[in-house]
């Protein structure tokens, strides 16, 4: 079974990420465009447009041009959105750092990503120094104070028009973001301005009609494709307003909705959970919400349910990933939660069997294979593993094990290589957390392999309670639920669990103390 969009195909326009991304930048002049939360400082479109300018031609002045890679590694910050903009104008190709990436971490990727160029804070680079002085980089520029590097300001004192560079949107790569580490290496995906361009206009024509001039308030941090996607492609397309967090802090990020009175929460699972749970979000209006949209991470379908009863918005689930450019599958208002939702315009999807890659018909679990015109190009050095993940006939392996309903609609069941083998059987940590998360009294849970002797492995879960409540309450709740093989054998209490920036739970981590 092929599975498309329920929605008629798109034209993807020809243009570059950038020139796209402040297509609409004089239309809407003095509207702001991002809002720095922490300060309220505001830079509206037309201020965007003209920074995004002048730092081309600051970049230009030293020695940026096209192929070169500029990584940036920042917080959520307005500075980022120029910066981005401003180097892909000349054809350079930004890589994208967690910015609290230890010193080695930064290292590895400047030197895979073959970084000429670095813009991060002041703060940050004095313990980024060792890695820096390691890299093979032509400058550093920095945010705020710094005893080095040229500052941020310096960009802005040259006149006149960037040079012209030639891109060919369907060829050059714009973004080399790097996939989450959760399951294994990170490796550079190499997404082409054809890529990002693709994704944005998806995610404006699927199904659930966002409106122009929205207020986003967002925790997906920038260097994810979460935030290249949503906050550079789209928000900016519809004249939406970005309201950034340089420091994440779940009741200032409520404050903040309040505050700017955002109509659209762009979250990743731990918020939708304090959304959906913590007794503070009750001190604050917020029925200014129309919409919450999670993704990065499977969103419980308790969560689901409980934020739309707390806030009579409409709750939707976005499915993707790095190397799909963003999303491919969306939820619509009436999907049920348990769903991803349908497939975005121009993609393609189906189910194979893991072992024949034969496709499945509906209701049939297999893993999903995505095509869309957003797909990267490779992973960057790692031909090998590039061939692993999409192959000759432009089908991406995504490793998610999942099925699809008569309609249409995904359901994801898991990652293939977090499942639990339990002697002839295969347990999703994903469905039992999920049913974990339904308990009043669990705040959060993840469920790893627990290695055993007689049946190979069996699950073990990691609980942060929210309440009084006992290893086999808990285990009894469970059992009561599902199949003898797949019962938590042992629980471990945790005050929190770990997780990326994005909201990936870093289950690897769970892993090496189970």
């Amino acid at each position: 079974m092929l599975y498309t969009s329920p929605l008629p195909p798109i034209e993807v326009p020809k243009q570059s990420y950038p020139a796209y991304g402040l297509a609409r930048a004089t239309e809407f002049g003095d509207r702001a465009a991002f809002i720095d939360a922490s300060t309220d400082r505001t830079l509206t479109y037309i201020e965007l447009y003209k920074q995004v300018e002048r730092a081309a031609v600051g970049f230009a002045s030293h020695g940026m041009t096209k192929g070169d890679v500029l990584a940036i590694c920042l917080p959520n910050l307005p500075e980022f959105a120029v910066a981005f903009y401003a180097a892909t104008t000349l054809g350079a190709i930004v890589t994208t750092i967690n910015p609290l990436y230890t010193p080695h971490e930064l290292g590895l990727q400047l030197r895979d990503a073959n970084a000429k160029y670095l813009l991060t804070l002041g703060q940050s680079l004095v313990g980024y120094q060792d890695a820096v002085a390691e890299a093979d980089l032509a400058e550093v520029f920095v945010i705020g104070d710094s005893i080095a590097g040229t500052p941020w300001s310096e960009l802005f004192v040259h006149e006149g028009k960037p040079p012209a560079s030639v891109l060919d949107p369907t060829r050059d790569i714009v973004a080399l973001p790097y996939s989450s580490g959760t399951t294994g290496m990170p490796k550079g995906v190499m997404l082409t301005h054809k890529s990002l361009v693709a994704n944005a206009a998806m995610i404006i024509n699927g199904p659930n009609d966002l409106g122009e001039g929205e207020v986003f308030a967002c925790v997906p941090p920038m260097f994810h494709i979460y935030g290249i996607t949503m906050y550079l492609g789209a928000a900016m397309q519809l004249g939406g307003t970005v309201v950034c967090m340089p420091r994440f802090d779940f009741e200032t990020y409520v404050q903040v909705i309040d505050k700017y009175r955002a109509s659209v929460a762009m979250v990743v699972p731990p918020v939708a959970l304090g959304l959906a749970k913590h007794p503070i979000v009750d001190q604050y209006d917020l029925s200014c919400l129309n919409t919450i949209v999670s993704g990065a991470a499977p969103l419980a379908p308790a969560l689901a349910i409980a934020m739309r009863e707390r806030f009579g918005a409409r709750v939707l689930q976005g499915y993707g990933m790095t190397e799909i450019g963003g999303a491919s599958h969306v939820t619509r208002e009436d999907d049920p939660p348990e769903s991803v939702g349908v497939a975005l315009p121009n993609v393609e999807w189906k189910v194979v069997d893991t072992q024949t890659d034969d496709p499945l018909p509906s209701g049939e679990q297999g893993e999903i294979w995505v095509r869309a015109p957003s797909i990267m190009e490779g992973y960057l050095n790692n031909s090998e593993a590039t061939a692993a993940t999409v192959d000759g006939d432009g089908w991406l392996h995504t490793g998610d094990l999942g099925y699809a309903d008569p309609e249409g609609r995904c359901f994801l069941v898991d990652r293939l290589k977090e499942l639990i083998k339990y002697k002839a059987y295969q347990v999703a940590p994903a469905e039992l957390e999920a049913l974990l998360l339904s308990h009043p009294n669990v705040a959060d849970a993840a469920v790893v392999p627990l290695p055993d002797e007689e049946a190979g492995e069996v699950p073990k879960a990691f609980i942060v309670p929210s309440g009084e409540v006992e290893a086999s309450i808990l285990q009894a709740f469970v059992a009561e639920r599902v199949a003898p093989y797949k019962k938590i054998r042992e629980i471990e209490f945790v005050e929190s669990l770990p997780k990326s920036p994005a909201g990936k739970l870093l289950r690897r981590l769970l892993k090496e103390r189970a």
